[in-house]
Formats: structure tokens, C-alpha cells, sequence
């Protein structure tokens, strides 16, 4: 049986179309032609969705109280709070620990504070393939970093059906009598009839569940953007307040109001400056300190959803560069911009049949030091790099980029404000800077990375859609799903499998 065919026989656990988070924001159905024909209103756009889902967030911000109470007695009795996620939501899980060890959110004990995402720490600057898949990796990433009676794990995944974030809240579940919580960004009810395993979930009494549905993504499917955002206020906020519960749903408020007043539209002329350096073959790195864990999540991101390069492997010479990198210039060594970045060692799976993709040795190989910028000149044989650093000194937060510069006042926002500010904003800089290079049709992620059974069934949906809209009828699944399975194995970096696989249905763009 061949790996099309051994899709097909577990497809109906995968199609998850129907999903709030799946489907296509009515505000956003023109954004790549906008983000082309007139950047402050696409800018305009993207926020308009930020804030909407703000204001569902501050409709449902009741349950924080619960959650900060939560935290706040498990720290208190002297256990854990552990943390968890796949892709997006790892990397939210793996911030709050950051947060907590730089003091942005209090603990009493950071070392009490553990944070692990599918792939473990590689994962953070490294699309790991298959993870998500694996219910059973969640539980022995759980166990393996001593999860015990009595601690806490907060689980996220933005869809809700994410198997190896289910896998560790139902261990989660056996191993302590302090219930875990699951949150999660689309209605119980569409959960329920899209997949057996968030039923599971949502009708286990010995589970917290918090709905956090906010409506569509910005980009359909895209759940990086205003899902993981809310995500992360939510658990960022029960820590803010794990010792006046009471007051946590005050932060949501207080988040829409500066988002509200921030509505980025000094990020066009930023976003037409980047994408023209990718167009002409330059290469950007971003730096920050500061906000180097917000920074680094959006530039990885941004190869998963876009089917860029990723961030390059120091030991293969024939590794192409990637567009755009992470840099913390004033470290010196690999090992040493991980620490700071991490604000500890690093986590790495050495598990046999792991090792070679997340284990120690590979994450080594992995460099986003000041010796990074050394390296890629001669990667890219001294083509053109331009640095975009993000920054500033306190009350304030400055972006430049090649000549471009822009301080933002900050006065009186808390730290772990800021760092949502400034992950709603790179956001929306990232996904205009591809849209303006072609990087999505309308608003659906046609460079989308077929890399799990999600995404797979993702673009199959978006093959058919689109073979739809242009034809008239509707192909069948298995049909697409094939040729799609074809298309992958020929597939070329940075080609479109979407548009690839329609090309060969005799469909065109």
C-alpha cells in the first residue's frame, strides 16, 4: 500500500474543514491582491481581525479566574506548572517559561515552571515532521521531564484535535489528582463531530477545558496568528494574577485597549521594504534581545507556512540560506545564544529513533549567534544581508530596518503586553511581506507544508476549493489526494504544492 493510500484509510480523523479555524475570514478574502494594490488597508485588515478576536476573547475571559487560581495553588504547594503545545502553541508554551525565567511573569520558583512542545526544544527554530501526530510522544515527553502527582500541566492547541497535545493532557489526567487544563480555539460542538479524539477529551470530567473560539484566522488555517495570540494571553494572564484571580479577566480589557491604539500602520512601508530585498536576492536577519523568544517564532513560522527555507544547518555546506534568520549578535557560540535565548539549557529528545532529527547533536548544529552573520555571507557567497532589529529601552519599543525606523511608546504597558503587541505586529509584517510575494491566493495558505496528516488534508481542501472556483465541480477527495502525494515526492524547496497539484488536475491559477 502506498503512502496516498495509507492516508485515505485514516482521512476521516484528519478532515477538519469545518472547523472555525479552517475556514476562510469573510475580511480577509482579498488580502494577497490587497496586500499588493494597497498595503494600509491590508495592514487595516489584519488588525481589524486582531482586535474582533480580542473582543470574543474578552466575551469568554470569565474562565481565567479559574485558571490563575489554578497556577497560582500549584506554585504555592510547592509543585510544577508544566506547559505544553505542538508548532504554534509549543512555541507559545515554550515563551511563558522564557517569560518566567526573565521575570516578564512571576513565579516564585522558575525551575518550577516547565515548558515542552512536540520535537522538544529544536522544534522551537524547526518545523520537526510527524510529531503532531503521536499522541503517545505527548505522554513520554510529559513523564520523561518528571511530571508527578500534584503538578499542573496546561495544554494548548489552537484546533483542538492536535493528537500529541491530547496524548499528554489525558496522561497528564492519570498521573496527578491536580486535573490538567486543555484549551483550545474552536466550539465544542464542531470538535465533537470532526474528531473522536477531542470528544475524548471534551467529555472527561477529570480534564478543565477552556473554549477559547475566536472565530476564523487571518489567514484560513493559519492558526500562528490571532489563535495562538489569545492562547497565550490566556495562560500568560493566569500567571499575572495566580495570586488576585479575580483580576486576570481585567487583563483581556486592558489588551484590547492597546491593540486597539496600536492598529500598525507604520508596518507598510516596513513590509514593502522587506519583501522588495527578498524580491532582488537579499537576505534579512532579525535581531532583538529584548523580544528575542517573540522575534524567533515569528521567523521561524514563517517556513511552515509559507514553504520557505528554514533557518539552514550549520554542518551542511549545501544547505541553502534562508530568506529571512534570527540572530542574538551579542552572543558568541551556538551554545551560548541558546542559553540566552532559553534562559537555561536546552531540552533535546535522545530517544533512538528520535535522536538523529531532535537530539542534542542536531540542535548544536543549529547557530543563531554573531557568528551566524559571518557564516551566511559565505553561504550566500556575500550576497546582501540586511538587519532588522527590534528593540528599545524601557517605555518604548523601536523597530529599524535599513535606513527604516519607527519607536512605538510604551509607557506604562506591562512587559508581557508588549510582547503581544509585538507578535500581533511581526505577524501581520510577515504574512503581508509573503503576500506581496505571492506566497497565498485571496487568503487561503496555497504554499501551505504538507508535513503531517492535518496538513495534508488542508491542502487537499484547498486543491478542491480552488479546482472548484475555476471549474465549476468538485474533484473527488481520493483524486486529489493522490496526485497531491505525486506532486510531493517531486516537489522543489519553495514550490507551491497546492497550486502544483492543481496544475496536474489541468486547473490553472
Amino acid at each position: 500500500m502506498n503512502a496516498a493510500d495509507e492516508f485515505l484509510k485514516v482521512a476521516t480523523d484528519y478532515q477538519l474543514g469545518a472547523l472555525d479555524t479552517e475556514s476562510q475570514h469573510p475580511f480577509t478574502t482579498s488580502l494577497s491582491q490587497m496586500a499588493n494594490k494597497d498595503l494600509g488597508e491590508a495592514v487595516k485588515l489584519m488588525h481589524q481581525v486582531d482586535v474582533h478576536a480580542l473582543r470574543q476573547f474578552a466575551a469568554k475571559s470569565a474562565h481565567l479566574v479559574d485558571l490563575a487560581r489554578a497556577v497560582g495553588t500549584t506554585l504555592n504547594m510547592g509543585h510544577r506548572v508544566f506547559l505544553c503545545g505542538c508548532g504554534a502553541t509549543g512555541r507559545l508554551s515554550l515563551s511563558i517559561e522564557v517569560f518566567c525565567r526573565m521575570g516578564v511573569l512571576p513565579a516564585p520558583d522558575p525551575e518550577r515552571v516547565v515548558a515542552f512542545m512536540a520535537g522538544g526544544d529544536l522544534a522551537l527554530i524547526k518545523a520537526i515532521e510527524t510529531f503532531e501526530d503521536h499522541p503517545e510522544y505527548g505522554a513520554r515527553q510529559l513523564e520523561e521531564l518528571g511530571f508527578v502527582n500534584g503538578d499542573l500541566l496546561i495544554a494548548s492547541t489552537e484546533g483542538g484535535e492536535t493528537p500529541f497535545v491530547i496524548g499528554a493532557v489525558e496522561r497528564a489526567a492519570e498521573l496527578s489528582s491536580n486535573q490538567p487544563w486543555f484549551l483550545y480555539c474552536n466550539p465544542d460542538e464542531q470538535l465533537i463531530h470532526a474528531a473522536a479524539r477531542s470528544k475524548r477529551v471534551i467529555e472527561n470530567p477529570m480534564i478543565h477545558k477552556m473554549n477559547l473560539a475566536v472565530g476564523a484566522m487571518a489567514i484560513s488555517g493559519s492558526t500562528r496568528l490571532q489563535a495562538s495570540t489569545v492562547l497565550m494571553a490566556a495562560i500568560g494572564f493566569a500567571f499575572m494574577h495566580q495570586h488576585d484571580p479575580e483580576n486576570a479577566p481585567g487583563e483581556v480589557l486592558q489588551l484590547l485597549r492597546h491593540a486597539a491604539h496600536c492598529d500598525g500602520q507604520f508596518l507598510a512601508a516596513f513590509i514593502e521594504h522587506e519583501a522588495a530585498a527578498y524580491a532582488r536576492g537579499a537576505y534579512v536577519l532579525y535581531a532583538s534581545t529584548r523580544f528575542g523568544i517573540t522575534v524567533v517564532t515569528d521567523t521561524t513560522e514563517r517556513a511552515p507556512t509559507f514553504s520557505l527555507v528554514p533557518f539552514e544547518k550549520q554542518d551542511d555546506p549545501a544547505a541553502p540560506a534562508s530568506w529571512s534568520h534570527f540572530i542574538m549578535p551579542e552572543q558568541a557560540g551556538a551554545h551560548s545564544a541558546w542559553n540566552a535565548l532559553l534562559h537555561r539549557e536546552p531540552r533535546t529528545l535522545e530517544w533512538p529513533e528520535v535522536r538523529k532529527v531532535a537530539g542534542a547533536e542536531v540542535l548544536a548544529c543549529y547557530d543563531f549567534s554573531a557568528q551566524l552573520s559571518m557564516r551566511r555571507q559565505i553561504r550566500t557567497n556575500k550576497s546582501e544581508h540586511l538587519f532588522f532589529n527590534i528593540g528599545g529601552g524601557a517605555g518604548e519599543m523601536v523597530w529599524e530596518f535599513d535606513g527604516l525606523k519607527e519607536r512605538m511608546d510604551l509607557t506604562g504597558v506591562h512587559e508581557f503586553h508588549a510582547h503581544l503587541l509585538l507578535k500581533m505586529l511581526i505577524n501581520i509584517q510577515s504574512t503581508l511581506v509573503m503576500g506581496r510575494l505571492g506566497r497565498y491566493v485571496d487568503n487561503l495558505m496555497t504554499y501551505v507544508k504538507p508535513s503531517n496528516n492535518k496538513l495534508i488534508d488542508r491542502a487537499v481542501r484547498y486543491v478542491r476549493l480552488l479546482a472548484q472556483r475555476r471549474t465549476g465541480k468538485m474533484p473527488a477527495y481520493a483524486k486529489v489526494t493522490r496526485l497531491l502525494f505525486e506532486e510531493r515526492e517531486k516537489l522543489k524547496p519553495g514550490e507551491p504544492i497546492v497550486l502544483k497539484t492543481l496544475a496536474a488536475l489541468g486547473v490553472g491559477v
